[in-house]
């Protein structure tokens, strides 16, 4: 509890686990600004922890809508050297009292992911930071268990194959009178407007069920366009000049109906399917 003017108000503590990958909310009762303080710290870690040797005083002008009177105007940094980060996100915050709070950002620097603890003190609709940050480790990569191999209706794959690359092909494009060709009865499904080519259907895999609906995966490769770079599915011998590949894996529900497979629904892949 704190005391506000001689009131009791609860003030929830939260830490950068309790809120990682969450976006700011404001804990029950609190009378501190989290999401505020949240943007103010993100666009902190946005120029603290990226310097340059060969422009010093450009990172020390946008430091200073943050730090407090008297601060040194590098707020630690040597002046040598570089870094360059980005991709910063709100991971979480601990609220220590009406004014004050550390609020803990992620960020990635080359191959590396951080976080950087960053104490702010809050008055009267302003921030500053207070002290000197931290840089933290992050946590690394959640351990993924071995699923087994699924069941796999090779007869029903087989069958399938052809209906699911037209559907690929038509899904590419955008054009919706292909996709009729190959969804259900009052489905419609947007597609890509050609934004993407499909250069192959790589697998599809198909477990045992019932004779008239399935739930399928299937993974693919698209073609995708860079700049002047035309998506198409044949490579050239420069590999700067051909399209990227970017393999992923979708859900369908299929439908049988009148006898073809028709898709009901296509979605991201769940991995326990397959």
């Amino acid at each position: 509890m704190i005391v506000v003017n001689g009131v009791r108000a609860p003030i929830e503590r939260m830490t950068a686990t309790d809120q990682a990958s969450q976006a700011p909310t404001e804990p029950t009762g609190s009378i501190f600004p989290v999401t505020q303080a949240a943007a103010f710290a993100n666009q902190f870690a946005a120029v603290y922890l990226n310097y340059d040797a060969a422009n010093p005083q450009q990172r020390a002008e946008r430091l200073k809508a943050f730090l407090p009177d008297g601060a040194d105007d590098q707020f630690g940094w040597n002046g040598y050297g570089r870094m360059s980060a980005g991709a910063f996100q709100f991971a979480g915050i601990n609220v220590i009292d009406v004014h004050s709070a550390r609020v803990t950002v992620t960020y990635q620097s080359g191959g590396s992911r951080g976080l950087l603890s960053v104490p702010v003190y809050y008055d009267s609709g302003k921030f500053v930071v207070s002290a000197q940050p931290a840089l933290l480790p992050a946590p690394g990569p959640a351990g993924l268990p071995q699923l087994a191999d699924p069941d796999r209706d090779s007869a029903t794959e087989a069958e399938l194959r052809p209906q699911l690359e037209g559907f690929f092909k038509a899904y590419a494009a955008g054009n919706q009178v292909d996709l009729q060709r190959y969804v259900a009865n009052g489905v419609t499904v947007d597609g890509f407007n050609g934004e993407f080519t499909l250069a192959e259907l790589k697998d599809v895999v198909v477990p045992p069920g019932d004779a008239d609906s399935r739930e399928v995966t299937a993974v693919v490769v698209w073609a995708v366009s860079s700049g002047d770079v035309a998506a198409v599915a044949t490579p050239s011998a420069d590999p700067v000049s051909q399209p990227a590949g970017l393999e992923q894996a979708y859900q369908l529900t299929m439908e049988k109906q009148g006898g073809k497979w028709f898709v009901r629904d296509v979605q991201g892949a769940n991995r326990s399917v397959g």
